[in-house]
């Protein structure tokens, strides 16, 4: 069930129309990184999550909410900075504030509407559902595995790419006001990554994502397919950071390939783990993550929520007869 506050979490401002920046300002809200891809996306995989990590179902749940409230930010900035275009489009003088001094009406749209033409001609001044291009939303931007500890590194990777082009679209624009709502807009990507980061962090083992836990043999090699100088680094040497295996480099590949029957005859080096203890580890694995999913998860008689257990708070009493 959910509300809707008139009230936006950030006081949005802008000091001035700017139908350019507003153009620009589409990125977050119908592109590939943007608020509407972040919700759609919390908001799919919390389904997966309800019975087995409910602790988790909430904090997607909040945070997929949170974002629609982001959404409604960026909207609303890209409303005001489009402020007087409907009704200039519909105005046949030549000039107005809302242009800029010194610009003609056509020579303000043109700049903003020419690479992405729908945004003027479809909507006549507000936000469409499109990335700054006029590239439309589309459902394929968003990731669900229906396994957490994949789930959780795609929203650690979105809420960084978001924090980014935020970071870059506050070069685009002098307007002070703007400015802070994209700061804010900005730090929150920063605080989701982080509670991302420790929702991932109590799923206990969490790498490799998923069950099955990789092949001994393959899983610490790292093969030098490039010509020229070498470059050596935690990547290449030393112990590798989530197996803690050592690292082997392969000079040769093809010489590897071609002597282990294209890898196949193949033995684990640098490594304590064998493919025995690799399967042992899979049943393991397996069993207890379908058990815990199987408990939560009844086949019959199924309710997704228990209103006896709901928060008083929450509820209202029915209202007292006169």
């Amino acid at each position: 069930m959910f509300f809707h506050s008139k009230e936006l979490q950030f006081n949005a401002r802008v000091s001035r129309p700017d139908p350019r920046f507003a153009r620009l300002l589409l990125e977050q809200f119908g592109g590939p990184n943007g608020e509407l891809k972040a919700a759609m996306q919390y908001f799919v995989q919390a389904f997966a999550c309800h019975n087995p990590y409910p602790d988790k179902y909430d904090m997607l749940m909040d945070i997929a909410t949170e974002e629609l409230g982001h959404l409604e930010i960026v909207g609303a900035t890209i409303q005001m900075l489009l402020a007087g275009v409907n009704g200039n489009l519909k105005d046949a003088a030549e000039k107005n504030d809302v242009f800029g001094e010194g610009n003609s009406k056509e020579d303000v749209i043109h700049a903003a509407f020419s690479i992405n033409p729908q945004f003027g001609v479809l909507t006549g001044g507000g936000p469409r559902l499109t990335d700054s291009n006029g590239f439309p939303w589309q459902g394929a931007y968003v990731n669900a595995n229906s396994d957490l500890t994949v789930d959780l590194r795609s929203d650690i990777a979105a809420e960084s790419r978001a924090k980014i082009v935020y970071e870059y679209l506050m070069q685009f624009t002098d307007d002070k006001d703007v400015q802070a709502t994209l700061n804010f807009l900005m730090t929150r990507e920063v605080a989701h990554f982080q509670q991302f980061e420790a929702a991932l962090d109590t799923i206990q083992p969490n790498f490799p994502p998923g069950v099955l836990q990789s092949d001994p043999r393959y899983s610490n090699l790292y093969s030098n397919h490039s010509m020229g100088e070498e470059a050596r680094g935690p990547w290449n040497e030393g112990v590798s950071t989530g197996l803690g295996e050592d690292w082997q480099y392969v000079e040769n590949p093809y010489e590897q390939v071609v002597r282990t029957e294209g890898l196949t005859d193949l033995k684990p080096v640098g490594t304590d783990r064998t493919t025995s203890t690799v399967r042992t580890a899979d049943k393991r694995l397996s069993k207890e993550r379908s058990q815990e999913i199987k408990r939560s998860m009844p086949t019959s008689n199924l309710q997704w929520s228990d209103y006896d257990e709901a928060p008083k708070s929450r509820r209202r009493e029915p209202a007292e007869q006169d």
